[in-house]
């Protein structure tokens, strides 16, 4: 039986040969440890030790630890960026200036395209968030549209009968 200084200063045991054994497998001892063997007066190496100077001598060394692989997290899916801008582009451009349109169809396209592909690959893809406000909001972009045009054929249409009733 012996007893043991681990790194941390501690003194461990007593432990059997077995156990010393299996620690200096694990990389938890080696020959620098200090051991005091039972019965005896003084610390020593293990190294020292003529019984137990073999069982370092013949333990493979430690093995490191592999290479860690890191999975790569998820990412924005950029349709889903796309759609979402050009949303907010149709319907800006749609209140102020009636050009609104082109950016409406590709929003949608992009939204729809986004939600198609965060759909089938949910760990590596997100931003299903941002495609579905691109997507309202190109769709809202379009009925704003339809309704200012209504709006604009409801006020002139007064003007444009008197004009009719004139002739």
């Amino acid at each position: 039986m012996y007893k043991i200084i681990g790194a941390d200063g501690k003194e461990y045991g007593p432990i059997g040969t077995e156990l010393l054994r299996q620690w200096i497998g694990e990389g938890r001892v080696n020959g620098q440890t200090r051991v005091l063997e039972e019965g005896a007066a003084e610390w020593k190496t293990i190294a020292q030790v003529p019984a137990l100077e073999a069982l370092v001598n013949s333990a493979p060394p430690p093995t490191a630890p592999g290479p860690i692989a890191i999975a790569p997290g998820p990412r924005n899916n950029p349709y889903a960026v796309a759609g979402m801008t050009l949303g907010i582009l149709a319907l800006t451009l749609g209140v102020c200036c009636c050009y609104g349109l082109p950016f409406s169809v590709p929003g949608i396209i992009c939204s729809s395209i986004a939600l198609s592909q965060i759909k089938g690959d949910p760990v590596y893809q997100q931003g299903k968030g941002q495609a579905i406000a691109g997507l309202v909001l190109s769709v809202l972009s379009i009925l704003l549209g339809i309704l200012l045009l209504a709006l604009g054929i409801a006020l002139t249409t007064p003007d444009v009968l008197r004009r009719i009733q004139r002739l």
